[in-house]
């Protein structure tokens, strides 16, 4: 018995071992996971339709002067005084004196002509008093017949009357010299540069300095073929101005502006660009005359760089597509509401401005536009739409 025990003991511990190894070895298998959900793009869209656009045209230039004159005498003398307002910068009105001459040679030059004409009356004078003498003693002869021109001294009172006439013009002539020894404004403005200095001398054609006028500067600003036909531009004096917005383009960011006018075009397209000029003017651009609170926070200054706006003409009916929701040039995608998939569009622009371009491309209204940029997403993927934006009403930017 205690021999049966021996041998049984190790085989059921052995078989016991063997049991064990084989369950410990079996692998487990976890259960399934759950199905997982795909998870969609999302895109932010914005209701897809027909409506008006305002066209905006947009151009640069410079700010030039309506009257800008290089100053020059018209005699010969010496600067004997320069007005303060005959500094660069400084501003004159209309017939201001800006600049004198030496008077001295112009007065002697007047006095004399004056004594020419004194003489020139008291012969005219004498003559007249002759002439009637020769009459009476003509009749005191008792003739019978007309006396003679020469009789009458008719040739010496004519002579003695052109006398007069050249010596007024002379005394004329001494007056307008004189004058001339001032240089006077001729219009209200602005001094460019001064180019002379006190004591100078200076003759006909010796340039004193530059000068422009402050009642209105103007702009010349271009447009394309393709810009004038969505604007109706002053081609005839008649034609009422076109309101126009400048604004300053010399600091950027700036928020600058000014109102004016489009009051002309130029008859010529320019033959390398094929551009049409326009010349808009700004009404006192350094605010001398505006009153408080019309006045111009800011002179718009000669020379100054800007960019101009002016509204065109409505073009109804249209779809306004922002710049920033197209994938390529011509490609757009939209999404169907009613099952959120996305179909790739292709599109054709006839109008545009710097954040949007118009087309009149058939495209289905109640669509929703994807304004957002998804990665690449296959044609006719499903996309989750979220909470679509309105439209917009599409404006140019200033």
């Amino acid at each position: 018995m205690a021999l049966l025990l021996r041998l049984l003991l190790p085989i059921a511990v052995l078989g016991g071992g063997w049991f064990g190894y084989q369950k410990l070895s079996t692998p487990i298998t976890p259960p399934p996971p759950p199905p997982r959900e795909a998870r969609l793009i999302e895109v932010t869209t914005q209701l897809l339709q027909r409506s008006d656009y305002q066209v905006t045209l947009r151009s640069e230039g410079l700010v030039q002067p309506h009257n800008q004159t290089s100053l020059t005498p018209r005699v010969s003398g010496r600067i004997i005084n320069i007005s303060p307002k005959f500094e660069s910068g400084s501003f004159f009105q209309k017939n201001d004196t800006l600049l004198e001459l030496d008077q001295t040679d112009f007065l002697a030059a007047l006095t004399t002509a004056e004594a020419r004409l004194a003489r020139a009356e008291a012969s005219l004078a004498q003559e007249e008093a002759r002439a009637k003498q020769a009459l009476l003693d003509w009749k005191d002869l008792g003739y019978t017949t007309p006396p003679t021109d020469l009789v009458l001294r008719k040739p010496q009172l004519k002579e003695a009357k052109a006398n007069v006439k050249a010596a007024q013009a002379n005394v004329s002539d001494a007056h307008r010299q004189l004058e001339r020894t001032k240089v006077i404004a001729p219009y209200a403005g602005r001094v460019k540069s001064r180019l002379v200095g006190l004591g100078q001398s200076v003759s006909p054609g010796t340039k004193l300095g530059e000068i422009f006028s402050t009642d209105f500067a103007e702009i010349r600003l271009s447009l394309s073929a393709k810009e004038l036909s969505y604007v109706k531009l002053p081609n005839n004096p008649d034609d009422p101005p076109i309101p126009i917005t400048i604004t300053d383009a010399l600091t950027e960011n700036s928020n600058l502006t000014w109102d004016g006018t489009i009051v002309r075009t130029e008859g010529l397209l320019d033959s390398k660009s094929r551009k049409l000029f326009i010349i808009a003017r700004v009404d006192d651009p350094f605010g001398l005359k505006l009153k408080s609170p019309n006045k111009p926070k800011s002179p718009l200054r000669i020379g100054q760089p800007v960019r101009a706006s002016l509204q065109g003409e409505v073009i109804p009916n249209v779809y306004i597509i922002p710049r920033n929701s197209l994938r390529t040039p011509t490609q757009i995608y939209i999404v169907n509401p009613d099952d959120s998939r996305l179909r790739r569009r292709w599109i054709e622009s006839f109008w545009g401005d710097p954040e949007n371009i118009l087309v009149r491309t058939k495209l289905p209204d109640g669509w929703h536009l994807v304004t957002s940029r998804p990665p690449a997403v296959p044609n006719g993927a499903k996309v989750k739409i979220l909470p679509p934006q309105e439209n917009p009403v599409a404006k140019s930017s200033p």
